[in-house]
């Protein structure tokens, strides 16, 4: 058995350890562990947010009156903000396991395939000198990606999309075979037909085809038009985002639902307002972690694109350009696609003995985030019945 299917076998049953980890003190109904109450069991991991309403989108295919019919309080038109990519693929394995435990599996499935990706991506294009292990970190860090892909929720998906997009786009510029821009194509209108951002990845792209023909001093204007034909194919990215308004146009009769769909659109204007305690989404003045998150994401891609890592470092600070824009509390998951690639650049530190020391020393406390997280961001919703 070679090294690498070695690693991929460990990356696969590290990923089930550590969610039955998350999921055991659920399981046994605990009463109280570290002054946390488990006891209203497994229900807990099934009501966090925001798997349930990807549920409803897998039932009812945003049709409102199918919505309406179900014993939830939202309306119609606030599923318009979520794209249906996640809820296509519960679907898929709905008719095995039941919708709730479609999504968990789901999510589960595409964490681990996330981290596949993530490994072959370091390893294939020599980003880390212990692929296995930064693959293995990127299951617990940041925190708050422990708990998304633990729970119910579109950013396992979107995240390994994203990440195989980049893995093909990488291997098309080393190899310039057109099946693979073909590939990352795919992989990127799977992305936006998941979640809205996904168009921050075609930005990218298109910023580094337009930052690598600047760089080409030796063609004339026709020669870098030319140049640009084999990458025309990512067009097919933004125009996944003209399908998904189609089929709003069909069952909301809104071809921009997407814009009319409540207070679920964040974006403001200027920028930093996540920093208000007035904006809807904010309503805190406990923020400092945030601009901890923003000042090592910019350091982050900024580090990449030292370590001519153009790509990855263009993805980080166009996210990232994006987010500041974002007016919600909850900035650590909205940032989550670009932190795979923050490990990438601070890679050094992260491989180091200190850091692993100090990790050993907190990774109790990032379980007890979790944990306390779940617990507290369950949707009020009676049972659960109607979700099966």
């Amino acid at each position: 058995m070679s090294k690498t299917v070695k690693d991929l076998i460990i990356i696969a049953i590290s990923t089930l350890l550590l969610t039955f980890l998350v999921w055991l003190p659920h399981l046994l109904q605990l009463p109280s562990f570290y002054g946390l109450d488990f006891s209203q069991g497994f229900n807990t991991i099934y009501r966090n947010f925001d798997g349930l309403e990807y549920v409803i989108i897998a039932k009812t295919l945003y049709d409102p009156q199918a919505i309406a019919s179900l014993p939830q309080s939202l309306p119609a038109n606030y599923f318009a903000a979520h794209f249906p990519g996640y809820a296509l693929i519960i679907l898929l394995f709905a008719p095995l396991l039941g919708f709730l435990k479609s999504m968990l599996f789901t999510s589960l499935l595409f964490t681990i395939l996330s981290a596949v990706t993530f490994y072959f991506l370091l390893k294939d294009f020599k980003l880390s000198s212990q692929p296995l292990f930064l693959s293995l970190l990127f299951l617990l860090l940041p925190a708050r990606w422990l708990v998304v892909h633990s729970v119910g929720s579109a950013e396992p998906l979107f995240i390994f999309f994203v990440l195989a997009a980049v893995y093909w786009f990488l291997k098309y510029e080393q190899t310039l075979k057109s099946k693979l821009i073909l590939l990352t194509t795919l992989f990127g209108v799977l992305a936006q037909f998941t979640r809205p951002p996904g168009i921050l990845l075609f930005i990218a792209l298109a910023l580094y085809v337009g930052w690598k023909l600047l760089n080409d001093s030796n063609s004339n204007f026709t020669r870098k038009i030319r140049k640009t034909l084999p990458y025309f194919p990512l067009l097919l990215i933004p125009a996944s985002l003209l399908v998904v308004f189609y089929w709003y146009s069909l069952t909301y009769q809104d071809f921009f639902a997407y814009f009319h769909s409540g207070d679920n659109i964040h974006l403001t204007f200027p920028p930093f307002q996540v920093f208000n305690i007035n904006q809807t989404w904010v309503g805190d003045i406990w923020l400092e972690d945030i601009v901890y998150i923003f000042l090592l994401g910019f350091l982050g891609g900024l580090l990449l694109l030292k370590q001519k890592l153009i790509l990855p470092g263009i993805f980080v600070l166009t996210y990232l350009s994006a987010a500041i824009l974002v007016a919600h509390r909850d900035i650590a998951r909205y940032t989550l696609p670009i932190f795979p690639f923050l490990l990438i650049a601070f890679e050094k530190v992260l491989i180091s003995r200190e850091f692993k020391i100090a990790f050993t020393i907190i990774a109790l406390g990032i379980y007890l985030y979790a944990q306390n997280f779940i617990l507290n961001n369950t949707a009020p919703v009676p049972s659960l019945q109607v979700f099966n």
